[in-house]
């Protein structure tokens, strides 16, 4: 009788090498690698470099001859895939996708050969089980959300539940101690909880018509999260004005506030603020994660060139230098990177805030209380009686505040705030529309920075792109930016999506700037109430590079796009 032959599994290096993504020079030295470190060969790949998760994953579903799935194009749904419950999903990786015709659970697992975990799965389910191969950072990421997202649904039916249906919630006397109870309470820290994991920086509680709408702003840009109940609106905004101690009798006015609280392991500062709207209040709350910032000026991004400029602003021991831009560009990051930067022994730092967003030690810092008649102003004429070396006022909103931290500037400080205005070459007259005297704009300000933030590519899955000379015409590119730039030839990229960028594109953001030294020609200008367009002419004369022009510069770099630099920058 003639044996069955026994099928010899492949080498997972011959399969890596017979789908081209490494050598053989390559997949040796990395066997010697593994040799010295005793590693598996594949985690030997992806640590020095060599290859990418994903491609090694495919080489392991290769190998184990089973079928992969791509949770990000076919992700599963959430009531079905809660059938296998939460604690073991999580220890062994897994997530239900769907019956199969035969009657078997299919379920995506990070090591389908796991026998054991299978044997748990049956048991749990009570069902035969048929195992597929899925991304390990696919799964941990599906899994957080259905079931975090199923935690807060849950909440959410339990919060309404508890309210009666009634969608204009319950009597104002006993409203404290129903939002202080388990469902309303529960909601909330699930989505506060969600919202630092997937890196929001803001979470909008919108009334909607027939509910409320969440959504949370990942990167700049919104995502919606969930849709909840009518009748839990009361509830919610009550919970949360009574965090941030405003008043929750009052629906006819705009509020704000600010409250920490503990998410996990970690403590995260939030400011809160309420709008009345058609369909009742809504609520947005601004996630300040100070775990998550670093506050080191080689971070920021800035060009070499722009850094050395504005390096000599922020060194003078005297005179003014402003950030502009609008709301999430990353203006306090800035100055409080340039803080830390002058942080020393021999150095009194005062700042001037609302709300005192970043705490450093070393640094007295002041927390504004408009209610005890605590304004910027005011603080500002108090501390610099208080002997300071340099002043941070946290914005310039009016005249006096305008004014008085012009006069500090004359008079021995270095200020530092921040201004809303579109870019560098327009600050000085938006300061003069203000009421502040052009001789005092020209005198104090030594240095104006605009930015914003523009996406950047996932490293993951961006590729090459070559954009047409129209495209490349109407951005405003021209071969002089090569060199400026740190590249000998432009290196285009476009965004692709994988599961390390949940399919955006993008991952995290980095900053644009332009730093403009008010020079003598330029103090002649505003003097003269030239327009922005003089004054920024006139700067670039001077070696100024503009918004669209650093953009322009790291697009070419291949850290974003023209698309996203559109989006951010006019």
């Amino acid at each position: 009788m003639t044996a069955t032959p026994v099928r010899t599994r492949r080498q997972l290096g011959d399969i890596l090498i017979a789908n081209g993504v490494i050598s053989v020079e390559q997949l040796q030295a990395a066997l010697e690698e593994q040799a010295r470190t005793k590693k598996r060969l594949g985690e030997v790949l992806v640590e020095t470099g060599v290859l990418f998760e994903d491609a090694l994953f495919r080489a392991l579903a290769d190998q184990q001859d089973i079928e992969v799935v791509d949770l990000e194009i076919d992700p599963p749904e959430a009531l079905f895939a809660r059938k296998v419950p939460e604690t073991l999903a999580r220890r062994i990786t897994a997530i239900a996708l769907s019956t199969t015709s035969d009657g078997k659970l299919k379920v995506a697992m990070a090591n389908p050969s796991d026998v054991f975990a299978i044997d748990d799965l049956r048991a749990a389910t009570g069902t035969r089980i048929m195992p597929v191969m899925a991304s390990l950072d696919q799964l941990n990421r599906v899994i957080n959300s259905i079931y975090e997202h199923g935690k807060a649904e849950e909440a959410a039916s339990a919060a309404a539940d508890q309210m009666g249906g009634n969608v204009a919630g319950a009597d104002l006397a006993n409203m404290a101690e129903i939002t202080d109870d388990g469902p309303i309470v529960k909601f909330i820290d699930l989505l506060l909880k969600r919202a630092i994991q997937e890196r929001a920086s803001d979470i909008h509680i919108e009334a909607a018509e027939d509910g409320l709408r969440v959504r949370f702003r990942i990167d700049g840009v919104l995502k919606d999260v969930m849709r909840s109940p009518k009748s839990v609106q009361s509830g919610v905004l009550s919970r949360i004005k009574i965090m941030a101690e405003l008043d929750i009798a009052e629906k006819r006015v705009p509020q704000d506030g600010r409250t920490s609280v503990k998410v996990g392991n970690r403590t995260v500062d939030l400011r809160i603020v309420t709008v009345p709207t058609v369909y009742g209040e809504s609520v947005v709350l601004r996630i300040l994660d100070q775990g998550s910032i670093s506050l080191d000026l080689s971070d920021l991004g800035m060009h070499p060139r722009s850094m050395k400029r504005f390096e000599w602003a922020y060194t003078k021991p005297a005179g003014g230098v402003l950030v502009t831009g609008p709301t999430g560009s990353g203006k306090t990051t800035t100055l409080y990177s340039t803080l830390n930067e002058l942080n020393d022994p021999e150095t009194a730092i005062v700042t001037v805030e609302d709300p005192v967003e970043y705490r450093i030690d070393g640094i007295k810092q002041m927390q504004m209380n408009a209610k005890a008649g605590l304004t910027f102003a005011t603080s500002l004429k108090a501390i610099l009686r208080a002997d300071p070396d340099v002043v941070l006022v946290g914005e310039i909103r009016d005249r006096e505040t305008g004014q008085i931290a012009a006069e500090a500037a004359l008079t021995g400080h270095l200020v530092l705030s921040t201004l809303h205005t579109n870019d560098a070459a327009s600050t000085p007259l938006r300061l003069i529309e203000m009421g502040i005297e052009p001789f005092m704009v020209t005198a104090a300000i030594t240095c104006v920075v605009a930015q914003r933030l523009a996406r950047r590519l996932c490293k993951e899955c961006a590729v090459p792109d070559q954009p047409d000379d129209a495209t490349l015409k109407a951005a405003g590119w021209h071969d002089g930016l090569i060199r400026s730039s740190d590249n000998a030839t432009a290196n285009w990229m476009k965004a692709v999506g994988c599961s390390k960028c949940s399919n955006n594109g993008f991952k995290g953001r980095f900053g644009i700037h332009e730093v403009m030294l008010v020079s003598p020609e330029i103090q002649q200008l505003i003097l003269r109430n030239e327009s922005a367009a003089e004054i920024k002419k006139q700067a670039v004369k001077e070696g100024m590079i503009t918004l669209r022009q650093d953009g322009l510069i790291k697009a070419a770099a291949g850290m974003t796009t023209i698309t996203e630099l559109a989006r951010s920058v006019a």
